[in-house]
């Protein structure tokens, strides 16, 4: 491959990846480069541009504008001036220079014939922005020919030594040369002027799809006779081993302009493509995620937000990403953001932070909160993720608990409580020992009967239908006094059939009206009597709780009492409303159910 082809791949150079360093490929190449932009300042040269022009040029300077040399000549021995050269008319017409000769005299005086290839660069807008300029020494008539092949040595040493996967094929497409990198890559050594386009065992697409060689992006630049930038495949290893490649094949050309073969460089992106691996992975997981990860700026400003923040939270990605994430705080809590952030700033984590946060509707959520700082390449904190889930059930949970201590503890106390009641009541009427154990073992059994009916998880009828005045005979069976003539608790009106989960709620209650009439009301006077009256009312079903005679005791508690949390549970359970006044005529109690929520 001559000097003179290595020219004229520069866009094959100039157009290499991120991966490799460009200043390093340029100046490693034996040819002139330099890059001038619209106003023809030069913005950057190689050493071989340096070395044929003799000097240096200044970079920026508007006497260094249009060409490095001390001064240009045409073939005839006329001085050219910077701006009528090569560079200068290439920037103004818009059209690129193939194959120009000139004379550079250097500071020396000494004088070089030079071979100049100039190539227009534009933006996406068609704007010319700049220009590249590749200039050899192509010798003065009658000089020797056999440094030809001396440049050509040198072009292959310094292909050898590049870190990138380099070869060469003929216009058939046969290797012709191929560098040590590229041979690692294809894990195998590919015979010269017999391998066609690629010298890897195997070739497939990026997705997995067989390639046959002669359509390789190799192939395809030949066939085409054009470039091809940045084309993705992969190559396999006779170990079955695949390396994922992008593949930058130019094709060469001759003074005349006939096809003289290609040159070809082959980057591994093994590595970039199992850390795009990596992420899409992470990103799956984030995005399946039942909790809401968010991330944050330093500033506390939303730059990402999966699928649960928007399922806990109601607001949508493009509702919150640039928004400062105080939208989600309370406006009780906002100075927790200032010292979450400086935690973070300083890198610290925070596990399983238990707080409040707000939702789209205004509504409030418990949420157990982990945050951790983001940090970059250098290790510098630039942000933060955020882990937030909702305990809003486990809350519940142990508000539950704790409500089900507290009933037991409420409803052992009132057990002792209505026993003793229970026995004062039969010592009254019992005319001897043995009376009282029997009158006692009825009025117990009456009430283990009443509280079998307050067991809502029962397993031996899990969809049993109670008869509400049943239900209330159970419970108040163990309140009646068998030495009078008529019942002390009289039940009136339409009845009702209750579901499992209203046979629970409706019974506590009652129990909790009938224990506190046995213990400060009506009940208390063997002569009290308690009436329960039952009405209809529209949608609704009413029942009337009254205890003639029963006066306020003065005053409310000063603090909510457990019996009275248990009967506003209850009801807040049915959907209902629950009313307690005294009036001239005693206490009234007053419930009312929705008949719907009554059958559940």
């Amino acid at each position: 491959m001559s000097t003179l082809d290595t020219a004229r791949s520069f866009n094959f150079v100039s157009s290499q990846p991120d991966e490799l360093d460009d200043g390093v490929l340029l100046d490693s190449l034996p040819i002139g480069v330099y890059a001038c932009d619209a106003a023809g300042f030069i913005l950057r040269y190689n050493r071989a541009g340096a070395a044929l022009w003799g000097r240096k040029p200044r970079l920026g300077e508007h006497a260094e504008r249009f060409c490095g040399s001390y001064r240009l000549l045409d073939l005839g021995g006329t001085h050219i001036p910077s701006a009528e050269c090569p560079m200068a008319i290439a920037l103004a017409t818009g059209r690129g220079f193939r194959d120009e000769r000139v004379q550079i005299e250097r500071p020396d005086g000494s004088r070089i014939m030079a071979l100049v290839n100039v190539e227009v660069l534009r933006n996406v807008r068609g704007r010319v922005t700049g220009a590249v300029s590749v200039f050899r020494d192509c010798g003065f008539p009658g000089r020797d020919r056999g440094q030809a092949a001396d440049h050509v040595a040198d072009l292959e040493a310094i292909l050898k030594s590049l870190p990138a996967a380099i070869y060469t094929t003929d216009p058939e497409g046969r290797i012709t040369f191929y560098n040590e990198t590229a041979a690692e890559l294809w894990g195998v050594r590919p015979e010269l002027h017999r391998s066609e386009f690629c010298g890897s065992w195997k070739l497939y697409w990026p997705d997995g799809t067989p390639l046959p060689h002669d359509q390789c992006p190799m192939a395809v630049a030949l066939k085409e006779r054009r470039a091809i930038n940045g084309q993705e495949a992969a190559a396999e290893r006779p170990d079955g081993t695949r390396i994922p490649f992008l593949a930058y094949p130019t094709p060469l050309f001759d003074e005349v302009g006939e096809l003289v073969g290609a040159v070809n460089m082959l980057v591994n992106i093994s590595g970039r493509k199992s850390a795009e691996l990596a992420s899409q992975r992470l990103a799956a997981i984030v995005e399946s995620s039942d909790d809401a990860i968010i991330s944050k700026d330093t500033n506390g400003i939303i730059t990402s937000w999966n699928g649960g923040a928007q399922h806990l939270f109601g607001y949508c990605e493009h509702e919150v990403i640039g928004k400062p994430v105080t939208i989600l705080i309370p406006c009780d809590r906002q100075d927790e953001e200032p010292a979450i952030l400086s935690r973070i700033r300083r890198g610290e984590r925070i596990e399983h932070y238990e707080t409040i946060r707000r939702r789209k509707d205004g509504s409030l959520v418990d949420i157990s909160l982990s945050v951790s700082p983001i940090l970059d390449s250098s290790g510098k904190v630039v942000g933060a993720s955020k882990i937030a889930r909702d305990i809003s059930d486990r809350r519940r949970a142990e508000e539950q608990k704790d409500l089900l201590l507290g009933e037991m503890n409420h409803r052992v106390k009132n057990l002792f409580a209505l026993a003793g009641a229970l026995v004062n009541l039969s010592a009254r009427s019992a005319e001897s020992v043995p009376d009282l154990v029997s009158d006692l073992q009825g009025k117990f059994l009456a009430l283990s009967r009443a509280h079998s009916l307050t067991l809502s998880g029962a397993k031996t009828n899990p969809n049993q239908i109670t008869p509400l005045h049943t239900l209330i005979a159970e419970v108040t069976e163990p309140y009646h006094h068998e030495g009078t003539s008529e019942r002390r608790i009289v039940v009136s009106g339409p009845d009702i059939q209750l579901g499992r989960s209203a046979v629970t709620n409706i019974a506590l209650l009652l129990y909790e009206f009938a224990t506190n009439a046995l213990k400060y009301g009506a009940l208390v006077d063997p002569s009290g009597q308690v009436r329960i009256e039952c009405f209809e009312q529209e949608d609704d079903f009413c029942i009337t709780w009254r205890e003639a005679g029963v006066v306020s005791r003065g005053g409310e508690p000063a603090r909510e009492g457990f019996g009275s949390r248990l009967a506003r549970a209850a009801v807040t359970a049915l959907n209902g409303s629950f009313s307690r006044d005294f009036t001239s005529n005693g206490l009234e109690i007053r419930l009312t159910v929705p008949r719907a929520k009554l059958r559940e």
